[in-house]
């Protein structure tokens, strides 16, 4: 079979090494793919992740069996519904359920209508009004721009001046483009957080192994929000008791949801939640595989990655067991210096001769320049390492994490520490 993986990521590469497994696999393509990517698949650097007239051109010329659209942004404009027009079968939802990410109002009324549980809220498509909203509110406060932002459009104001802050910078700034246009603003919920990514295929539901993500810049999660510096699998916090209470609260309720208003949702359904005092809560959704998430959860999967991604394609995924090993899984972000904000690029990176065979080095940010990898984004890498116990990971994962090199290098010291700790709790 030839493959075609939208997408250049840490992400992607994880997707793609887990899709390499199959003997029936022959050629991946990945459109644009990275310098890492390059190992393991035949990138495309000149066809971009949201170029989709090229993409479906280039899956009809290479007679593409099956594509895997992994980024939010060609999934909100219509990737999978261009390629199913073109006859690819593939892996994602259609840009109307793609809208469970790519607008937090949609969310947000999804969830008030069909009573899933998550933070009240409001919606505002007028600074003024959300600043006179803001003048009786209680802090901190959560404000999220309506669109896409690359993970970013989340702000938490401590106090008034910081919400009208936040309310300049992204209604008025437009520092996340169109995307702020308009906002939610809804309440500042608190308790232990777990990303749950789950397998569907509209109506059956195959959840993945818990994560817990690591957002801010740096350790004890201090300094700015990141697309995330690293994650650790299983989250002690999401306990067979709290999965119980998620599936019959909120997964299969979105689901049903996401039906009744005519776009059911097949691909990757990914939950962020937080686990209150009031039980688990919605915090958002988003239409695809997480970033870090995945690269922590796929290295666990023991059933064929692709035959699961078949499955949800066919909706046949209520007659396919999704096993998962024993053990755990640790990955560190290793990221360019002044990451998210400015940053160096093209710093030449040198890897160890070789790697233990629990340990893998995905590529998010890298291209080959004279046959050397180099830095282009502001995370990198992800090294991620299983097994059997959450600190063996951990350690190993630290270890290859310090065997890469390159001018600038970034990571936090402090990944997992607070999962060891709830386990120590428990």
């Amino acid at each position: 079979m030839n493959l075609l993986v939208v997408g250049g990521g840490g992400r992607e590469h994880a997707i793609i090494k887990k899709l390499k497994e199959n003997p029936g696999v022959e050629t991946i393509y990945a459109l644009p793919g990275n310098g890492g990517i390059a190992q393991d698949a035949v990138c495309v650097p000149e066809i971009g992740a949201k170029d989709i007239p090229a993409i479906v051109d280039f899956a009809k010329s290479h007679a593409i069996d099956f594509a895997v659209v992994a980024p939010d942004d060609p999934l909100a404009l219509g990737c999978v519904d261009r390629l199913h027009e073109a006859g690819i079968p593939c892996f994602g939802p259609d840009a109307k359920a793609a809208r469970i990410e790519a607008s937090k109002v949609f969310s947000k009324n999804l969830m008030k209508k069909y009573g899933i549980p998550t933070a009240s809220y409001e919606v505002f498509n007028d600074p003024k009004t959300a600043l006179e909203y803001l003048k009786s509110a209680s802090f901190p406060i959560v404000i999220k721009a309506d669109g896409l932002a690359l993970g970013k459009g989340v702000l938490i104001p401590q106090n008034l001046a910081e919400a009208e802050a936040a309310v300049k910078t992204i209604m008025e700034d437009k520092a996340f483009g169109d995307s702020g246009n308009e906002i939610v603003i809804e309440e500042f919920l608190t308790g232990p957080e777990v990303s749950v990514l789950a397998f569907t295929d509209g109506t059956a539901i195959r959840p993945m192994m818990s994560s817990m993500d690591h957002k801010r810049a740096g350790d004890n999660d201090t300094g700015l929000n990141t697309g995330g510096m690293g994650t650790v699998a299983p989250n002690p916090y999401y306990t067979a008791d709290v999965a119980k209470v998620c599936m019959d609260t909120i997964f299969l309720p979105t689901l049903a949801a996401m039906r009744a208003e005519g776009c059911p949702f097949k691909g990757c359904l990914y939950f962020g939640l937080m686990i209150t005092p009031n039980g688990p809560k919605v915090i958002e959704y988003n239409c695809r595989f997480g970033d870090p998430e995945t690269q922590v959860v796929l290295p666990l999967l023991k059933t064929d990655l692709l035959t699961v991604m078949q499955a949800v394609e066919n909706e046949t995924l209520a007659n396919l067991e999704v096993e998962w090993s024993d053990g755990a899984a640790a990955c560190v972000i290793l990221a360019s210096g002044g990451y998210p904000s400015h940053y160096e690029k093209g710093k030449v990176m040198s890897f160890p001769a070789s790697t233990p065979a629990n340990v893998t080095i995905y590529h998010a940010g890298d291209k080959l320049a004279d046959g050397k990898l180099v830095t282009i984004g502001g995370r990198v890498l992800g090294i991620t390492a299983t097994a059997p116990t959450l600190q063996a990971a951990l350690a190993d994962a630290y270890a290859a994490a310090e065997a890469v090199d390159f001018e600038g290098k970034y990571m936090r010291h402090d990944i997992g520490r607070r999962a060891l700790a709830a386990m120590e709790e428990q």
